[in-house]
C-alpha cells in the first residue's frame, strides 16, 4: 500500500473534525509532562473540545481549500489542535486558564469564527469570558437601572400615602 493511501484515511479524519467547526487552535505542547497532559486532555474534553496531535504535514493537508486554511503557515514544530463546535473562545480560553503560568504549552495561532488570529491575537481571545458570563452582564446591567427605578417609584408611592401601618401581632 503506497504512503499516500495511508495517509488518506487521517486526513480525511482531520477534515471531518474541522467540519462544522467554529473554532480550531494550534497549541505548542512541547514541555508538557504526561500527566499534565492528560489533566489538560480531561479538562479540554470536560468543556466540549477535541484535542489531538497530527503530524504537521497531515493537518496542512487536511487544512487546505478550507476557513482554517491560514493555520497553515503556523505548522512548524511540536504542534497540537484543540478543535470545538460549540463557544468559539472554550479552546483557548481552557488552555490559557490551564496553564497560567505559560510554561507548558502555548497556543501558537487560531481561526475563530472565521477569522485567524496569530499568537497574540489568540492569547487575547483566551481572556474574554465566555457567551454565558457576558450574558449574565449584560442582563445584570440591564436589570439594574429597571430595579432603581422600581425602588423610587415604591418609595414616592409610599411617601404619599404615608408610613405603612403596622402589622397586627
Amino acid at each position: 500500500m503506497a504512503k499516500v493511501e495511508l495517509k488518506q484515511p487521517i486526513v480525511q479524519e482531520i477534515s471531518d473534525l474541522l467540519k462544522d467547526a467554529t473554532c480550531a487552535v494550534l497549541v505548542d505542547y512541547q514541555g508538557i509532562t504526561v500527566e499534565k497532559d492528560t489533566q489538560l486532555r480531561k479538562t479540554l474534553r470536560e468543556n466540549g473540545v477535541t484535542y489531538r496531535v497530527y503530524k504537521n504535514t497531515l493537518l496542512n493537508l487536511a487544512v487546505k481549500g478550507t476557513p482554517f486554511e491560514d493555520l497553515s503557515k503556523d505548522l512548524q514544530g511540536p504542534t497540537a489542535i484543540a478543535v470545538t463546535k460549540g463557544d468559539a473562545t472554550v479552546p483557548a480560553r481552557t488552555i490559557v486558564t490551564f496553564d497560567k503560568k505559560g510554561e507548558m504549552v502555548k497556543l501558537k495561532a487560531g481561526v475563530i469564527d472565521g477569522t485567524y488570529y496569530n499568537e497574540k491575537g489568540v492569547n487575547a481571545v483566551a481572556l474574554v469570558p465566555g457567551r454565558d458570563v457576558l450574558l449574565g452582564r449584560l442582563f445584570g446591567s440591564m436589570k439594574s437601572p429597571i430595579a432603581n427605578f422600581a425602588r423610587v417609584l415604591k418609595q414616592m408611592i409610599e411617601k404619599q400615602e404615608g408610613p405603612a401601618p403596622e402589622a397586627a401581632e
